[in-house]
């Protein structure tokens, strides 16, 4: 299996006028097709500067991010938004745009300068929603769904991108724990079938050991750790990634567990 991205001695933060505010050194890894990869940590510890990073949202301050063997920045905006789609946490608030609607703006990187969709452009996000199985919610209002519903049509609208990386940020944040669940399995089932780089970070960490091909644990002071979650967790290193004393990882379930005390 060849990875699709590289970064190589990457290092994520913020330039300023007294100098760079560096989030992480020297960061190294890869992701794969056909691969669900979680990234977890803690808040605060550079997760969401790591997402933009990689999505092309902000430059990192050294080292590279190689996509298809070239490094990313070579790539101009509009090519990078036919690689990489983004679904962010944000609720979208706008009134009287259907499901399909928002999943048809999935084409806007390849419809040209004045938007207009064409019969192949129509086609593909039906085929989207299809894949995402919410055809049948195709002509509802967006703020008419659930929040597991609307994070549905936001994969389909990623989908419709037709991009080989999918970045998402918290997708299953604010949703009860089925949805949760219901996301992960189908976020894995489509990085298999479409044999996508599909990166996300969360903070359901049970759902991640359990659903995950690979984890990137980001520690404080942007240590980064990779593999797979047996990998991880026979290494100890999901044992000492709480520094907690109230949460801990037992082997024998393969489950996050709390320390109960009582007085």
């Amino acid at each position: 299996m060849n990875p699709t991205i590289h970064i190589l001695d990457l290092s994520i933060g913020y330039p300023g006028k007294k100098g760079n505010k560096i989030i992480a050194r020297k960061l190294n890894a890869e992701l794969f097709s056909s691969e669900l990869t979680c990234l977890l940590g803690a808040n605060g510890v550079g997760k969401s500067t790591l997402l933009r990073t990689l999505a092309g949202f902000q430059k990192p301050l050294s080292g590279e991010i190689r996509l298809d063997n070239q490094n990313l920045w070579n790539y101009s905006e509009s090519q990078r938004a036919q690689r990489i789609s983004v679904v962010l946490t944000e609720k979208i608030q706008i009134s009287d745009l259907s499901v399909r609607e928002l999943v048809s703006r999935g084409r806007l990187p390849y419809s040209g300068f004045w938007g207009r969709l064409s019969n192949e452009d129509s086609c593909i996000t039906d085929e989207a929603l299809e894949q995402v199985r919410i055809q049948a919610m195709a002509n509802r209002q967006i703020l008419e769904l659930s929040d597991g519903e609307r994070q549905k049509a936001m994969i389909a609208k990623a989908l419709a991108q037709q991009t080989p990386v999918i970045l998402l940020d918290e997708p299953t944040a604010f949703l009860d724990f089925p949805s949760k669940v219901e996301i992960m399995q189908l976020l894995s089932r489509l990085s298999r079938e479409m044999q996508k780089i599909i990166f996300l970070a969360t903070h359901d960490v049970d759902l991640a050991y359990q659903l995950a091909d690979r984890l990137w644990l980001m520690g404080a002071h942007g240590r980064l750790t990779t593999g797979t979650p047996q990998f991880l967790a026979k290494n100890g290193d999901l044992e000492n990634f709480f520094q907690s004393p109230d949460v801990y990882f037992n082997q024998e379930t393969n489950h996050f567990q709390i320390t109960t005390h009582y007085s």
